[in-house]
């Protein structure tokens, strides 16, 4: 009965703190923009556009499966699988998509950052892969990095990148979840601490960095939210009904998001962003950004989306709802 709790306590959770937001909704523009057509991929968990190949898409199955992803395009057929040496996938999460500044090339992070047990795993492992020039079954070297949280161990679904300073960052999947930072400077020979910079919203099942930097995405199962790079909401927006929503990610021109879902032959969705949320006309150089990142400070000053007075009150309200609901259904189940 847990997952079914975990389910019932998230969906009344959300549905007091859905008016805390604005929302966009997703009108005529969504679409659905291809199905996985290969029978090995059955539980799509992270999802990114190439950013060197046109038209081709990467994504990764979800826990108890082997460190290998796949290249797929715009009709859903896979191009190339590729397994990923040095690389373990005790539960692969979620996955993200850059490109080198100093040489054009593409790169890929795989984020093996999932803890059902909130707590099972010392430390965590993101592997870095370069993206190969060309398509075609192979297996590609990884270089892994270690996480431990600041804080203590917790479950993690989602992590993105910012491309402006290629600062990496995990977002927890927890009823009071939060964005962590990584350092600037990652090491190979010792873990890497995280550290709490921002609040996220409740089970959030991925997060994706816009390719300008203006924004990013924190998805749950049931909408996303953008958000400013200081950790600030834009919108909410209103997602298509997926069986499981799991992913999240930027098309190259960062006017739409990309959704999919577990389960064999899933869909992936395309959902217009609203006009406050489009990319900036001029770029920033390289290095700069348009508005400044969360801290640690700014989110032990409870700022960056963290916890407020009204939200105490939801969360007390939500907290009433789901134990109603739990109660119910547990004298259903005697």
């Amino acid at each position: 009965m847990g997952d079914v709790v975990i389910r019932v306590l998230a969906v009344a959770a959300a549905t007091c703190c859905l008016a805390a937001v604005p929302a966009h909704a997703a009108d005529d523009g969504t679409e659905k923009l291809f199905t996985f057509k290969d029978p090995g991929i059955t539980e799509s968990s992270g999802l990114a556009v190439s950013p060197t190949h046109e038209g081709v898409y990467y994504t990764h199955n979800d826990s108890a499966a082997a460190p290998t992803f796949y290249a797929v395009d715009g009709n859903g057929r896979t191009r190339a699988t590729y397994q990923v040496r040095g690389a373990q996938a005790r539960d692969w999460e979620a996955m993200a998509a850059t490109k080198d500044p100093a040489t054009g090339r593409g790169v890929l992070w795989f984020a093996d950052i999932g803890d059902n047990l909130d707590g099972a795993w010392p430390d965590i492992s993101i592997y870095k892969v370069m993206e190969p020039r060309t398509l075609g079954n192979a297996t590609l070297p990884a270089t892994r990095y270690r996480f431990r949280y600041a804080d203590g161990a917790r479950n993690a679904e989602g992590m993105m990148i910012n491309p402006k300073t290629g600062r990496l960052y995990v977002v927890s999947k927890e009823f009071a979840g939060s964005v962590y930072a990584a350092p600037k400077k990652l090491r190979t020979d010792r873990p890497n601490t995280l550290r709490k910079v921002a609040g996220a919203p409740i089970m959030a099942t991925d997060a994706a960095y816009a390719p300008d930097g203006s924004s990013y995405v924190i998805r749950t199962y049931f909408s996303a939210t953008l958000y400013k790079p200081s950790g600030d909401s834009i919108s909410r927006v209103t997602m298509p009904d997926l069986k499981q929503a799991e992913s999240i990610t930027y098309t190259l021109d960062g006017k739409a998001l990309l959704t999919g879902t577990e389960g064999p032959k899933s869909p992936v969705y395309r959902v217009p962003l609203p006009a406050r949320a489009q990319p900036t006309v001029t770029p920033s150089p390289a290095g700069a950004e348009s508005t400044p990142e969360p801290s640690p400070q700014a989110a032990a000053d409870g700022g960056g989306g963290g916890l407020m007075a009204k939200d105490v009150l939801i969360w007390l309200a939500a907290a009433a709802m789901a134990t109603g609901v739990i109660t119910f259904i547990a004298r259903r189940t005697r």
